[in-house]
């Protein structure tokens, strides 16, 4: 059956389209003012002092880990539970992603394993903030401090979310964020690093021009440093722009989301809503359960029309990065019971309450959709 209601949508319109123009009218499509201008809105918007955007969240990883020094040699601790961009950055700075297991609460990082996994060689270490839920930044920084460690948030997934009363991303050396389809706000492809280091921003902007600290001409230009060309065009970024516009909307309304699902479902011993301190600054990416004969329940769901998505399965089990089920308990155990469901902020309050009636049918707990459905238009009324 056709999704009804998506695990995930992008949305673009007229302010994307009326930004579009405005830069082919201009015929400077490159890496330019417009682009520092997205730059300079997402650093205020998040509270860092620098910005540099790039290609992907997979390459502003690599900025950061290679403007910190990270390279042949090293190490890099990282989740086991992560997209696998987060290790292939490690890999392309030729340095090596260390897999450690993660919480059974969060699906975080396990700072007590992470502490374990380091070395003479342990160079960085990469807390991954699952689903926009904070990593336990707190322990992961006394870490890096007590054995002199780096540290790249992989943010990608928590534009907006905070701990601590501090944006996710800005509390370790460098934060990394995505903005592919599926992130809230969305250029096509794209990702940004976030840091207050002067000297980690000079570096990247070299790394990310082909070693050139300011924007060059193209000829006679000096190159400083060995850098590629990952450069974020102005296209990319008028997209970006009107789609920080809309950014406050939609975090409300993926909060909203969150409110109804941890509501709805509470009382069903089959589910759990993995925790979101909303009242702290968290905000879900995508709202993520443990799920009792997963698998089954999203065939369910799709017949219905609903879209969900299971988690990645464990890096250890990719073939990259095999290791044995035996080193990673949590991931292993956790991982076939982790679904992300419909999460896309075009969803409305109802359709997440009926998302929520189908688990209940599913698991012989069903209520009134009819029901439910009023009392959440009653209180959007009111």
């Amino acid at each position: 059956m056709a999704e009804r209601i998506p695990f995930w949508l992008p949305q673009v319109g007229g302010d994307e389209a009326a930004g579009l123009q405005a830069v082919l009218e201009s015929n400077f499509l490159n890496d330019g003012p417009v682009t520092a201008r997205f730059e300079e809105e997402l650093g205020a918007l998040v509270g860092a002092k620098y910005v540099v955007t790039s290609t992907s969240g997979t390459t502003a990883l690599f900025l950061a880990l290679a403007a910190a020094g990270v390279g042949h040699g090293d190490e890099v601790i990282v989740p086991d539970v992560t997209f696998i961009a987060s290790a292939n950055a490690v890999t392309l700075t030729g340095a090596t992603p260390v897999l450690v297991d993660v919480d059974p609460g969060t699906m975080c990082i396990c700072p007590e394993a992470a502490e374990r996994a380091v070395t003479s060689r342990t160079k960085a270490i990469m807390p991954v903030h699952v689903s926009g839920r904070p990593a336990d930044m707190r322990a992961i920084v006394e870490l890096a401090k007590r054995r002199g460690l780096v540290v790249v948030e992989d943010a990608a997934e928590g534009l907006l979310s905070k701990s601590g009363g501090r944006c996710l991303g800005t509390i370790g050396n460098a934060g990394c964020f995505s903005f592919s389809p599926n992130k809230t706000i969305t250029t096509g492809q794209g990702g940004a690093v976030v840091t207050d280091d002067e000297q980690l921003f000079v570096r990247m902007r070299e790394l990310k021009d082909q070693g050139r600290p300011a924007r060059g001409t193209g000829g006679a230009d000096t190159h400083v440093s060995l850098g590629f060309n990952f450069k974020f065009t102005n296209l990319q970024a008028a997209v970006g722009l009107a789609q920080l516009k809309r950014l406050p909307e939609r975090i409300e309304r993926l909060r909203r989301l969150y409110e109804i699902y941890a509501d709805r479902l509470a009382g069903v011993d089959e589910v759990e809503v993995l925790p979101f301190d909303l009242a702290g600054g968290g905000c879900p990416q995508w709202v993520d359960v443990f799920a009792e004969r997963r698998d089954a329940l999203d065939d369910h769901l799709r017949r219905h029309g609903m879209g969900c998505r299971k988690f990645w399965f464990p890096l250890h089990t990719q073939a990259p990065y095999l290791r044995p089920d035996a080193e990673f308990p949590v991931s292993t155990r956790s991982v076939p019971r982790a679904l992300w469901l419909p999460s896309a902020f075009t969803i409305r309050d109802e359709e997440c309450v009926e998302v929520c009636e189908r688990i209940r049918e599913f698991y012989g707990a069903a209520r009134d959709v009819r029901r439910d459905a009023a009392a959440v238009g009653q209180g959007a009324r009111g």
